[in-house]
């Protein structure tokens, strides 16, 4: 028969997420190793369990939960390494992970989920030096020591936050916190000093380490903000900041505010520009499209196929007749000796064409007269 734990795994609830179930060797799974698996039992349908979610901060360490999980941890049993990495411990593992947590980024995420991951069912406590010890020890922080308690707590790893953590660990305090092992990188933490911070805990076999994520840290985050010190001073004030508030002197302000509006009027007319480009870009577009509307209108015409070409082909006749004028009509032809000749006379009243001109011609003629008469 599964345990109760390879059932809960089965349901989709992985070692870590049953850190809250497994404290302690629970009641049902004590009945569940005794059970005869041969006998039928008409047992209901199996229902998985719901996967848990993290709806709220992890509490501090005077917390009435922390101060709860930490009474009911035995810590009389000691765990070692050994059972720890072989999954045999009786009960959760106490996980210490310690730091000044300074701008909180992934790297610190990173090394708090390591931690969190070092054994099955980890309880993960945190500790965080305060802004004195911090000032004195390395230096000044960014965020203040509420600010960096606060953020470590929204870290979905940390079971617990310790505030005001001491600088190194003695016996005292890991008896205190109930803690089995200590989480941090293995480089040797001397801040200073020639004795590493660790060594006594490496001493005692409580020391696992993480491993750092390269290419970030507090430090690097800083040398950004100071590489772009002038950028940054111009942004806030954009935004609305004071120069007393960014501590920026009366010459500098000016000349900052100064720099904001060339940015702005840099950036305008590159506006103007690209605007200006793509209307034009439009523009020929459009250009080049009525082109060539126009010239397959113009070859659908005038080309070798065209209609224009068609029609002129169809109706050749009758255009070059109706350009061309009529031409002369032909002359009569006359023989060259009528062609020669004098018109013939006629007498002043000649009536010979006339119809009726011989009976004029009968009774009036010159010739029948006689002299004298009448």
């Amino acid at each position: 028969m599964a345990s109760a734990t390879s059932l809960l795994r089965t349901a989709g609830v992985n070692q870590y997420e049953m850190s809250g179930l497994s404290r302690k060797r629970s009641h049902a799974e004590t009945l569940v190793s005794t059970v005869d698996d041969k006998k039928d039992y008409n047992l209901a349908p199996f229902t998985p369990l719901k996967k848990p979610t993290i709806c709220k901060p992890a509490p501090f360490s005077d917390d009435e939960e922390a101060v709860r999980d930490r009474n009911a941890c035995n810590y009389t049993q000691k765990i070692t390494l050994e059972m720890a990495r072989a999954g045999t411990s009786p009960r959760a593992i106490r996980v210490y992970a310690d730091g000044i947590y300074d701008l909180f980024h992934q790297g610190h995420a990173r090394q708090l989920m390591q931690a969190k991951n070092l054994f099955s069912n980890v309880y993960l406590i945190v500790g965080v030096n305060s802004d004195a010890m911090t000032h004195q020890r390395k230096g000044r922080t960014v965020m203040t020591e509420d600010e960096r308690y606060e953020a470590v707590r929204h870290c979905r790893y940390v079971d617990e936050v310790l505030p005001d953590a001491p600088w190194s660990l003695d016996d005292e305090f890991l008896e205190k916190n109930k803690i089995d092992f200590v989480a941090h990188d293995d480089i040797p933490y001397t801040t200073g000093s020639e004795t590493d911070v660790y060594a006594h805990i490496k001493a005692r076999g409580m020391f696992v380490s993480t491993e750092r994520t390269e290419g970030v840290s507090t430090s690097d985050v800083v040398s950004r903000i100071v590489k772009d010190y002038d950028v940054y001073v111009r942004r806030n004030l954009a935004r609305g900041y004071s120069a007393k508030d960014l501590n920026v002197s009366y010459i500098n302000e000016k000349k900052y505010r100064l720099q904001n509006k060339l940015d702005d009027l840099k950036k305008k007319g590159k506006e103007m520009i690209e605007d200006i480009e793509g209307k034009r870009t439009d523009l020929i577009s459009k250009w080049e499209e009525k082109s060539r509307e126009f010239i397959d209108t113009f070859l659908m015409l005038f080309g070798r196929d065209g209609r224009l070409t068609q029609y002129l082909t169809e109706k050749k006749d009758s255009v070059m007749s109706a350009l061309s004028p009529p031409s002369s009509p032909k002359a009569i032809s006359h023989s060259s000796e009528e062609c020669n000749s004098p018109p013939a006379k006629t007498s002043k009243f000649d009536f010979s064409s006339r119809p009726g001109a011989s009976l004029v011609d009968d009774d009036y003629s010159d010739d029948d007269l006689e002299p004298g008469g009448m």
